[in-house]
């Protein structure tokens, strides 16, 4: 077997004569090396893919990986509790308002009750209407500061209302009060006027004397009230009046009903407008049933006809 090499100079070439044994040996050469490489690099992949090799080569990695898995996991707690208590906060607090705006509706439901409001104009045991038109259908949830922020400020308006309804219902009790110590009215349910105020001929000796109240005649036992709220200073028998009840309805104002048959109060009762204090008769200096009223300013008497037109005008 011959082996002819081609020189770049001149084109000559050469014929080498090549022994089979010699190629044979070269190829066999050849052929161990490239097996022998792939399987070194096969071996090496392999050794490289086993599981002892691969935990002791990514055992940090691993270990920092569980370590940032381990780290979110407590954020995600920590911030669930967060939010937990948050919530809670938020709950209590709306609870407050609520017991808050159930306070505020018992007394706008008195002003209705009273009429210093209308009942037509406001209905305490319905929500205020709202409305109006949407931008879009779709809307965002607030956020727990969101939150947070309007329930500040709803506390804020219903502190704001709880002190204007308060200073309201101040002045009402007041004009209340008031209006029930203003003394105005009839002591009688029923009856006539039957003797004035001032001069007049005496009904036992017909002597021209001054009479300090205006006697009212109506059916024996019948209601004798009061003219005015106040508090009974006096409640038995006196001279010339048989049976008296006094009360002082204060600002120096105090009022008299005599000659009653019973009495209804004591010494010390707070009495209202209107309620019955005594039933008309006829004890002491009378002549038949009737009721001697009285009104006194600072110890002196004045006209009562003056504090019954009250009532009229």
């Amino acid at each position: 077997m011959n082996i002819i090499l081609v020189g770049k100079r001149h084109g000559k070439s050469r014929v080498l004569p090549v022994n089979l044994a010699v190629v044979l040996l070269l190829t066999g050469t050849l052929f161990f090396m490239v097996a022998g490489s792939a399987w070194i690099g096969f071996s090496f992949a392999s050794s490289s893919a086993a599981p002892g090799y691969s935990t002791v080569l990514d055992e940090p990695v691993v270990k920092e990986w569980q370590g940032r898995l381990e780290s979110q996991r407590n954020e995600i707690r920590r911030l669930t509790e967060q939010s937990r208590q948050q919530v809670d906060a938020l709950t209590l607090r709306m609870g407050q308002i609520q017991g808050r705006l159930l306070r505020l509706d018992a007394l706008g439901q008195r002003f209705v009750e009273t009429g210093l409001v209308g009942s037509e104009e406001f209905n305490f045991d319905q929500p205020a209407a709202v409305g109006g038109p949407e931008e879009g259908l779709a809307g965002d949830s607030f956020s727990v500061p969101e939150l947070a922020t309007m329930i500040e400020q709803l506390e804020t308006r219903v502190a704001d209302r709880e002190k204007q309804l308060r200073l309201l219902d101040n002045l009402m009790s007041r004009k209340k009060l008031e209006d029930e110590r203003f003394v105005a009215g009839r002591p009688i349910t029923w009856g006539w006027l039957s003797s004035r105020y001032g001069y007049r001929s005496d009904p036992f000796t017909g002597r021209r004397t001054w009479h300090d109240g205006v006697d009212l005649a109506g059916k024996d036992g019948s209601d004798i009230i009061a003219v005015a709220a106040g508090v009974v200073t006096w409640a038995d028998e006196r001279y010339g009046y048989g049976n008296l009840v006094e009360i002082d309805h204060g600002d120096g104002l105090v009022t008299r009903y005599g000659h009653a048959k019973t009495i209804k109060v004591k010494l010390g009762d707070i009495v209202q407008k209107g309620q019955v204090v005594a039933l008309m008769g006829s004890t002491g200096r009378s002549t038949g049933p009737h009721v001697h009223f009285e009104v006194l300013q600072n110890g002196k008497s004045r006209n009562p006809e003056d504090y019954i037109q009250r009532a009229s005008r």
